[in-house]
């Protein structure tokens, strides 16, 4: 199901533990994809990083795929901060490791990925920044 309202989306943050970030970057000079899940980590979610190049960020290890992360670590969110042509896969394997929402950050979008997730029944959000919402909602 997309997600749109604010309420809803306010719920989805209220409810959420843990995030999957594909594309996290340990590189203060990488942009939205180091600073905002430092600044969700910093706000008490635990964050899983996600990217094959890199082995640990905010003292997690990090994962090569979704598909590594081991099922003792329950995902609630998927955060996304790759290319439209890679959202479509990342939302298969959301479903597979059984993620509740599907978040795509500012000016990513993908119908077929919103198809996936909600036929799985994921809530999705694209082409809102996280790191904003939490603070227009929550902070």
């Amino acid at each position: 199901m997309l997600v749109k309202d604010p309420q809803e989306i306010r719920k989805i943050l209220e409810e959420t533990k843990t995030i999957a970030v594909v594309g996290f970057s340990d590189d203060p000079g990488r942009g939205a994809a180091y600073y905002v899940p430092k600044h969700m980590h910093e706000a008490g979610y635990r964050i899983i990083p996600v990217n094959p190049g890199l082995t640990e960020g905010l003292g997690e290890r990090c994962y090569p795929s979704l598909g590594d992360i081991p099922e003792s670590i329950s995902v609630d969110m998927v955060n996304c901060f790759r290319r439209p042509e890679f959202i479509p896969d990342i939302a298969r394997q959301a479903v597979a490791i059984g993620a509740k929402v599907l978040w795509m950050q500012m000016g990513i979008t993908s119908a077929e990925a919103v198809e996936i997730a909600s036929d799985a029944g994921l809530k999705v959000v694209q082409s809102l920044c996280l790191m904003k919402e939490y603070n227009r909602l929550l902070g």
